[in-house]
């Protein structure tokens, strides 16, 4: 049975606080419309992850949650993967490959570059960009999340706000 992994970049941020850490950046005005209205699109496109594992940083986080309603998914059931933030393909590759199997969908929340290198990456697809509130749906030909590696995947989906909003 193939597994679906959806790669979902966090919305637009705030820049507004000088001095900021980059880990506590918020959503901006922007960034509070596109998130639900990206998570209501992938809900009428019939997406249901069976988990959501999010960075802790806290734009990712506020994502999450906000796609989480959307989609009718318990927010208590988010997982916050501290792995996830400034991640690298071999990081998300590592994350991926320790998956439980009993999952067939999982959404993962995060940042560029590397969702976007890690979706080329498994699909050999010339995306360039995730932009924020991007989402792109990958198709794994495989039976066990440990067997994910590059060039197995086929891009199912790239949706982002401008291509709907």
């Amino acid at each position: 049975m193939n597994k679906l992994l959806y790669l979902v970049r966090h919305a637009k941020s705030d820049w507004s606080v000088p001095g900021q850490k980059d880990f506590d950046r918020t959503l901006n005005a922007r960034g509070l419309s596109d998130a639900p209205k990206m998570g209501k699109k992938l809900n009428e496109l019939g997406v249901n992850p069976e988990i959501i594992i999010s960075s802790p940083a806290q734009r990712a986080k506020m994502t999450s949650l906000f796609f989480a309603e959307q989609l009718n998914y318990n927010p208590e059931h988010i997982v916050f993967e501290p792995e996830i933030y400034e991640a690298s393909v071999r990081t998300l590759l590592q994350l991926v490959n320790n998956l439980d199997d009993n999952y067939r969908k999982v959404m993962l929340f995060g940042h560029n570059p590397g969702f976007t290198y890690f979706a080329e990456y498994l699909t050999k697809e010339e995306i360039g960009n995730i932009p924020t509130s991007g989402v792109v749906e990958i198709e794994l030909e495989v039976s066990s999340w440990k067997e994910v590696s590059g060039d197995l995947g086929k891009l199912k989906m790239f949706i982002y706000p401008k291509k709907f909003l």
